[in-house]
This record gives structure tokens, C-alpha cells and sequence, in this order.
């Protein structure tokens, strides 16, 4: 007779790391960021393309210890394309169990019917300029609360008007919040903001503050 074992979940992670929040509803404070490997998308202006590849193989009781050794209760998953590994969802359980402050950085290429409602879910809406549009899973904007958040990461006016065309098709901002983030080498961040301003948009500015602060460097 065979003898049945359970296996731990577990993740891939390309780093656990300590910092300032630097985007979405948390900006400014103190949180720990665990970065997973992997990402089904190519997107022509990531900024983490370390991530596709390598890592270190985790349980889930592993990686909350780490994060326990921080001391804050503020905690994002991001990526790589964290929904890519399948026992993100227990991991994002297990910490909202916690009561952690959880959020979830996703490309919006990947179901999240299945993710912890206390999740806070900060969903990209990926333009033209991306080149990943055609990723986009809009059954997503289904399952957004009111404590979640939508970006749209532009890089130029066709992202933008692209981006405002969406809004007309879909009432996202009276779903959640609505973020319009500029990359940062191909758009001034006042160059959107004043198209905002001029076409009284009712979205909120976002710049990546963790850029600001320490340049664009791995681990911040």
C-alpha cells in the first residue's frame, strides 16, 4: 500500500526585501516586498526583467517568518507576474489570516477570482505600449472591490487616449480607484499630469516614489 505525503506549498521567490511603499494606496509607508520568479508577459518597459528567471525555492512558513523579522504589518506580493505560481493565492491567504496589510501587484493577465478578498488588488491594465495588450483578461474588472486599484501604466498620448477610451468603456472609476502611472524614461510625469487636469479625468497621478528616492536599482 502506497503511503500518501503532503507537500508544503511552496513558492519560488526572487527576493524579500524591506522599503517605502512606492505606488498605489500604501505610497510612503514601510513594507515588506516578496518578490515571486516568473512572468508570462514581456512588457517593452519592465523594470524587473531580473525576476523572469532564478530564485530560491521557499515554503510558505519560511517566507512569513521573514517577513514576521521586519516588524510592520505591511506587506506587498508582487513580481515577475506573482498569480504565475499557483500557491500565491495560499500565501496571500496565510498572511491576511495574519492580519497583515496585504496587497497584490498583478499584470491582469490572470485570473483573480480566487484571491483572498481582504487582498487589496492593485490590477494593471496593460496599454498599447506595452506591447501586451492583447493580455489583457477583462472578466478581471468583475471581481474588483472597493479597496482595490487599477493602473494603467502610459507611455505616451496614443497610451493615453487609449487608456481614457477604456474608461469610457468600462465605469472603472465608480468600481475603484483609478491610477495613470507615466514610464518614467518616455513620459514627463507633469506631461500627464496636465492631460488629466485638462480633460478633468477623474483618476489619480501615480509616480513611482521608491525612483524618486533611490534611482532605478534593484531592491528598494
Amino acid at each position: 500500500m502506497s503511503r500518501q505525503y503532503s507537500q508544503k506549498p511552496r513558492l519560488k521567490i526572487s527576493e524579500i526585501f524591506y522599503s517605502l511603499q512606492g505606488e498605489a494606496r500604501n505610497v510612503g509607508l514601510p513594507t515588506v516586498f516578496i518578490r515571486l520568479t516568473g512572468c508570462p508577459l514581456r512588457c517593452h518597459y519592465c523594470d524587473t526583467a531580473y525576476a523572469f528567471s532564478g530564485g530560491e525555492w521557499m515554503d510558505v512558513e519560511s517566507i512569513i517568518k521573514q517577513v514576521q523579522s521586519f516588524k510592520t504589518m505591511h506587506v506587498t506580493v508582487t513580481g515577475g507576474e506573482p498569480l504565475a505560481q499557483k500557491d500565491c493565492i495560499e500565501l496571500l491567504t496565510q498572511l491576511c489570516d495574519r492580519d497583515y496589510d496585504v496587497s497584490l501587484e498583478t499584470s491582469g493577465a490572470i485570473a483573480v477570482e480566487q484571491v483572498d478578498q481582504r487582498v487589496v488588488k492593485v490590477l494593471d491594465v496593460k496599454t498599447p505600449g506595452s506591447g501586451e495588450e492583447s493580455k489583457n483578461r477583462i472578466e478581471n474588472f468583475s471581481c474588483l472591490n472597493e479597496h482595490d486599484q487599477i493602473k494603467f501604466v502610459i507611455c505616451d498620448l496614443q497610451d493615453y487616449q487609449w487608456s481614457k477610451a477604456v474608461l469610457e468603456q468600462y465605469p472603472l472609476d465608480n468600481k475603484c480607484e483609478i491610477l495613470f502611472s507615466p514610464v518614467a524614461s518616455q513620459l514627463p510625469a507633469a506631461t500627464l499630469a496636465n492631460w488629466i487636469l485638462e480633460d478633468r479625468l477623474n483618476v489619480r497621478l501615480q509616480i513611482q516614489l521608491h525612483k524618486y528616492l533611490w534611482g532605478d536599482v534593484q531592491g528598494v
